[in-house]
């Protein structure tokens, strides 16, 4: 079938909109030169789409109706069952709705991409098919992922397992609601400003950032290149590394990925803390917003490290401030650009792109009243610094953020890991259905500036549950150099087998 060709008169159109001026015979003459190049767009349009093979069986499911899904936290339910052997045998996976199932409908949390069904699996979901997993539905997530908080979703609120009506942590809302409930062993979810560690804290379990690159994001819908992370969420350090295992490594199609090394991680779970250099991080426990309550647990944590063989120390990394103060620029405006104007992939680099989801986003547009007030406010911010500034604090940020990492990497010359709070506060109430804008911002984005620093430099970074305050589940966090999550699993391993998080 012919692509469509313009007019005349729409030449002058796509002129005016690139800043030219056309006269009308102008235009006729350029849009005549035009042919041959649009002649390559029938031979492109003409061909079946290149994309990865489906290998498992699956059916299209259902969304679950409220007395099968109490916390919100499922999206939709389909059943995919992998090989019958492998690593992963016999565990039950849940999948962030940012994550491609083929053939399974996937919303990222918005009613403007409702409808879209991916035509492809993401590397992640066939590599834990491969070895024995079986997925049982996509997680509920925050709207297009804008948001600490798990109340910004379009199919509703997901509620925390420890306290209905309190946030589950955003925007891997739905996944660690999920794991922390029981309902699954283990999931998956996304990381561009904390959404792994943030539900992790709030919900009470494991979740792992890996290094930038160490996980595939193909077949997962991109927020920004240089920030989008993909991992693991666990009720268990070892169901964690294993799952790591399974995810990491090369797979030929996500530019993200640059020589990732990748290690055997179980085999660090029983090496002990004895020996680690830990750094107190002493800005992690200056957060905004840090309650007394959660420091002191977290200190606890840090004792117990000492007294496992660790040796813990204080030390003060002022690039940890700065790092969030950077990612702002690249969050905002690399959002806006990719994700958004982009049509939720950008361009620019080679890979495996999904033509349906350029497709189906596109439509954003003729219903952007119904994007959510944290992707408006996340937008509007960007497209000034776009236009207003051309993207200079975009591009002195990626600048700025090199330098921060420098910095990371001379810390952990001296120290294994650095420890600190994962997060200043405890989960908070829900806001209530037509709650004002600024409750709503706020309660989305005021726990955002511990875990983003770790998303700048892309070093691994772990939410590990270290007690209770309130009843409510308090996350600590380690932090390696690149490549390094061994060390973070054998400590985390250590702390965990020394009792039970929730008596400590």
């Amino acid at each position: 079938m012919a692509i469509t060709r313009p007019s005349a008169a729409q030449v002058r159109e796509l002129a005016a909109g690139l800043y030219m001026s056309l006269s009308p015979e102008e235009a006729a003459a350029y849009r005549a030169l035009m042919d041959a190049s649009f002649d390559a767009y029938d031979v492109i349009d003409a061909l079946p789409d290149y994309i990865p093979e489906v290998k498992y069986p699956r059916t299209p499911g259902r969304r679950p109706g409220p007395e099968e899904n109490p916390l919100g936290a499922w999206y939709w339910k389909s059943e995919v069952k992998g090989a019958g052997h492998g690593k992963l045998a016999g565990k039950r996976v849940a999948l962030k709705d940012n994550v491609a199932l083929a053939g399974v409908p996937m919303m990222n949390g918005a009613s403007t991409l409702e409808g879209f069904v991916p035509a492809a699996d993401a590397t992640i979901v066939t590599r834990m098919l491969d070895e024995g997993a079986t997925i049982l539905g996509k997680a509920t997530c925050e709207h297009f992922c804008l948001s600490g908080g798990s109340h910004t979703s379009d199919p509703g609120p997901v509620h925390n397992p420890h306290r209905r009506g309190y946030s589950a942590g955003g925007s891997s809302s739905g996944s660690g609601a999920l794991v922390a409930a029981g309902e699954v062993d283990l999931a998956i979810g996304g990381d561009q400003g904390g959404s792994i560690r943030i539900p992790a804290a709030y919900c009470g379990i494991v979740g792992m950032k890996p290094t930038h690159g160490l996980v595939p994001y193909t077949g997962v819908m991109p927020i920004e290149t240089t920030i989008d992370h993909t991992g693991p969420m666990t009720a268990r350090v070892a169901d964690n590394a294993l799952l790591l295992e399974v995810l990491a490594g090369p797979d030929g199609l996500d530019p993200r990925q640059v020589a990732p090394q990748v290690a055997p991680y179980a085999e660090a779970l029983g090496r002990g803390a004895k020996g680690l250099r830990i750094g107190l991080l002493t800005e992690g426990f200056a957060a905004p917003g840090m309650q007394e309550a959660v420091a002191e647990k977290v200190r606890a944590g840090a004792a117990r490290f000492e007294r496992l063989g660790a040796r813990v120390e204080e030390v003060s990394l002022p690039a940890y401030r700065l790092a969030a103060s950077v990612w702002q620029p690249i969050a905002l405006e690399g959002l806006t650009q990719q994700m958004m104007l982009g049509n939720g992939m950008g361009f620019n680099w080679k890979g495996a792109y999904d033509v349906g989801l350029f497709d189906a986003h596109a439509g954003w547009r003729g219903r952007a009243d119904d994007l959510s007030a944290t992707l408006k406010i996340s937008m509007l911010i960007g497209q000034w610094g776009l236009t207003h500034y051309r993207g200079r604090y975009y591009a002195k940020a990626q600048n700025l953020a090199r330098q921060v990492r420098k910095d990371f990497s001379e810390t952990f010359r001296t120290y294994d890991l650095l420890l600190c709070p994962t997060l200043p506060c405890i989960a908070t109430k829900l806001p209530e259905p037509g709650a004002p804008l600024e409750e709503v911002i706020v309660r989305a984005f005021e726990m955002v500036a511990s875990t983003s620093p770790m998303d700048v430099t892309g070093n691994p970074s772990l939410s590990l549950p270290c007690g209770l305050v309130d009843g409510l589940p308090v996350g600590l966090m380690l932090t390696a150099r690149d490549w390094n999550e061994s060390a973070i699993y054998q400590a985390a391993a250590a702390f965990e087998a020394d009792g039970d998080w929730r008596g400590f």
